[in-house]
């Protein structure tokens, strides 16, 4: 756990000093250097405008194409944190218990709780802290696109629909969107836990509408890489709703054919015994 704990603590301490060194509003051009300027959002820039130029010249197109590679790269992760989420919630009888079995509030006794959760979700191979890894990775992720889009020219000054990229969106549509789109991602996320907690149903709730009020005051940019991103991550469950679909379907045909071929075999005998005599046929 404290292995865990270090990672995390390793991967916001980048971040921070990511963020707090990305502070420059110098131009970004091919003569820009340094880690941040020169290999990270130069080459997100470079990105942005290749994909715009692939695909018809907008620009807001090539930051939809980049939004969608950066979540095929980030599926590992997601993956993961699904996982991890899916087996929480399967130990969630087991820690209620432990709970109720430590519910004394004396500094032994809570050491005692810590310790026997963290040797359940040992057991059952959890690692509680790995669940901030995405949105730590993220952060970056996200103030290097706003960073690209804003410290080079053609891209703020780039137009998509009735957007200016570099502008916030006048009509408050893509906040809306995005607000939309990460509550419907959260419910679909908390669906399938056998319980809805306190804590779930303020993520429901309070993220769509955290979103939706910085989505206002930033670039319209940013909040076009909000609304794909989320929108994205409701493929996901449909995509495994389908494939749930046809293999029940595929179990259901499997019966049927089963169901169909016992009377058969118990009718002659069995397969060993179902030859031309069994069936009157007579040989030519």
């Amino acid at each position: 756990m404290k292995k865990y704990k270090r990672t995390l603590l390793m991967l916001g301490i980048v971040s921070l000093v990511f963020i707090l060194s990305a502070c420059s509003n110098k131009p970004i051009t091919n003569q820009s250097t340094g880690i941040w300027d020169g290999l990270i959002v130069l080459n997100f820039s470079r990105a942005i405008i290749w994909l715009a130029h692939l695909f018809g010249g907008s620009y807001g197109v090539g930051i939809i194409a980049f939004t969608i590679i950066i979540r095929v790269i980030l599926m590992p992760l997601m993956i993961f944190q699904t996982r991890s989420m899916r087996k929480t919630q399967e130990v969630q009888p087991q820690l209620k218990a432990l709970q109720k079995k430590y519910s004394s509030k004396d500094r032994e006794t809570m050491q005692k709780l810590q310790a026997e959760q963290q040797k359940l979700y040992s057991e059952a191979g959890i690692n509680p802290m790995m669940g901030c890894l995405p949105a730590l990775v993220q952060l970056p992720i996200i103030w290097a696109l706003y960073q690209a889009i804003w410290r080079t020219a053609v891209l703020r000054s780039g137009t998509f629909l009735w957007l200016q990229l570099g502008h916030k969106d006048p009509y408050f549509i893509l906040p809306i969107l995005a607000a939309l789109a990460t509550f419907l991602s959260s419910w679909l996320t908390t669906k399938s836990a056998p319980e809805t907690n306190s804590m779930n149903t303020m993520m429901i709730v309070g993220m769509p509408v955290v979103v939706f009020f910085t989505a206002m005051n930033v670039a319209s940019s940013l909040s076009l890489y909000w609304t794909v991103s989320y929108v994205s991550k409701l493929v996901k469950p449909f995509l495994s709703k389908i494939r749930g679909r046809f293999k029940r379907n595929g179990m259901r045909r499997k019966r049927k054919r089963h169901s169909m071929t016992v009377p058969l075999r118990k009718q002659f005998g069995g397969p060993s015994k179902v030859n031309a005599s069994n069936l009157n046929i007579n040989a030519f």
